[in-house]
C-alpha cells in the first residue's frame, strides 16, 4: 500500500492514481492544496500535518508516520513534498521512502534545481526518482530520465517537459518497488 506526501498541485499524485497504483493515504504539510482535492475525489484518505500544530518537526513527522502506518502503508512516495523528513519518520519506513526530483542528482539538489541548472548552462534536466534520507536530495538514485534543455528554455517551459517525464517515470518505478 502506498502513502503519498504532497505540498501543492499534485500532478505526480495524479499520475500515480491514473496508473491505478494502490494509493491508500495522502498527507500534506499544507491544507487547501489541490493534491488533497485530487485524493478526496477518488476516495483516498487525506490528512494535513501542518508544522505549526506540533512542537517540532520530529513530533510532526512521528504523527504523520503513525497515521500512514494506521493506513497500512509500506511505501511512501514524496510527490512534490517540500519538507525534509526526520528520523522519526524515515526510521518507520526504512528504504521505503522515495522522492521525485526535476534535475540530475547529485549535481542539482534542493528547492530550485531547474533555475540552478539553467544558470549553470547544463545540457539537460531530468526526472529523477531517488530514495529519501536525511539530506537534501542525497539518497541513492533509483532511475532517471534525461530531459534536454532546448534553445530558449525558461524555467517554466523546462518544468513542463520535466513533469511529462516524471508522470511517465514515477508510476513505473513505484510499480516496480511495489512488486518487491
Amino acid at each position: 500500500m502506498i502513502g503519498v506526501l504532497v505540498s501543492g498541485e499534485g500532478s505526480n499524485l495524479q499520475a500515480l492514481l491514473d496508473a491505478r497504483l494502490p494509493v491508500v493515504a495522502v498527507a500534506s504539510n499544507r491544507g487547501g492544496v489541490r493534491a488533497l482535492d485530487r485524493a478526496d475525489a477518488v476516495g483516498v484518505a487525506t490528512a494535513v500535518f501542518a508544522l505549526e500544530e506540533y512542537a517540532n518537526r520530529d513530533e510532526r513527522d512521528a504523527a504523520m508516520a503513525d497515521w500512514l502506518a494506521r493506513h497500512e502503508v509500506d511505501l511512501v512516495v514524496c510527490a512534490g513534498y517540500m519538507q525534509l523528513l526526520r528520523p522519526a519518520f524515515l526510521d518507520r519506513f526504512p528504504d521505503r521512502v522515495v522522492n521525485v526530483h526535476p534535475a540530475p542528482l547529485p549535481e542539482f539538489p534542493g528547492a530550485h534545481p531547474l533555475e540552478d541548472l539553467l544558470a549553470a548552462g547544463a545540457a539537460a534536466a531530468a526526472a529523477t526518482v531517488h530514495y529519501v534520507d536525511e539530506g537534501v536530495d542525497t539518497g541513492a538514485v533509483i532511475a532517471a530520465e534525461p530531459v534536454p534543455v532546448v534553445e530558449g528554455d525558461t524555467v517554466e517551459s523546462l518544468r513542463e517537459r520535466v513533469h511529462e517525464a516524471e508522470h511517465r517515470l514515477l508510476p513505473k518505478v513505484v510499480a516496480e518497488l511495489c512488486a518487491r
